[in-house]
């Protein structure tokens, strides 16, 4: 039986058997030092835990476990929700997704934002990246959230066509949105949103 449980800093240490985060990303992005959040809330006891159904206990045990690694993790140390593993039950790691919260509460552009998402090959076609998906857009919407926006590869297909099939539509393309290593060229990304008509919150 799949578990879906909340994110911990070891976990990045566990994902021999999938990329980290698209592949150009290190391990040294998720733990550098950062002074600001702009838009983040503030303190353990202002995250809610409805998502996983997690205490706050919980909830502040794993920013302090983020925050053994470096003083502190942007992302995991200060959206913690936003962080979700799925485990076989050998203890392997099938999948994740990362993400966090960003935008105008103002302008109604507060969202949740995907940063990764990822499935191991050998766990891949049994839905697993839909119901991750399923569940960080669950936390946006609890946290106020207007919609769930991400960025894709314009050469990944096989990814734009799943976001697809969970209601995403391609409306923008960013400009060498992707850092390339060894002499490459860095690639554009695709920015979904979810369609219209797949989006009530947005209706």
């Amino acid at each position: 039986m799949t578990t879906l449980r909340a994110f911990t800093c070891d976990d990045l240490f566990r994902f021999n058997n999938m990329r980290l985060a698209g592949e150009q990303w290190f391990l040294e992005w998720f733990l550098t030092t950062e002074e600001h959040f702009e838009n983040a809330n503030s303190g353990c006891l202002r995250t809610t835990a409805l998502e996983l159904e997690l205490s706050n206990t919980e909830l502040c045990g794993m920013r302090e476990s983020a925050e053994q690694c470096l003083p502190i993790t942007p992302y995991l140390a200060h959206w913690p929700e936003y962080f979700i593993v799925a485990e076989a039950p050998g203890g392997e790691l099938m999948g994740y997704i990362m993400g966090k919260a960003e935008g105008s509460v103002a302008r109604e552009e507060w969202h949740g934002h995907v940063t990764a998402l990822s499935v191991a090959p050998e766990f891949r076609r049994l839905g697993l990246a839909a119901k991750l998906m399923e569940l960080l857009e669950e936390i946006s919407e609890r946290k106020g959230g207007f919609f769930v926006d991400l960025f894709v590869r314009v050469s990944n297909q096989v990814a734009v066509n799943m976001y697809k099939q969970l209601g995403y539509s391609v409306y923008r393309t960013v400009i060498e949105y992707y850092s390339a290593s060894n002499g490459e060229p860095d690639e554009d990304a695709y920015g979904q949103l979810p369609s219209v008509a797949e989006s009530p919150r947005r209706s």
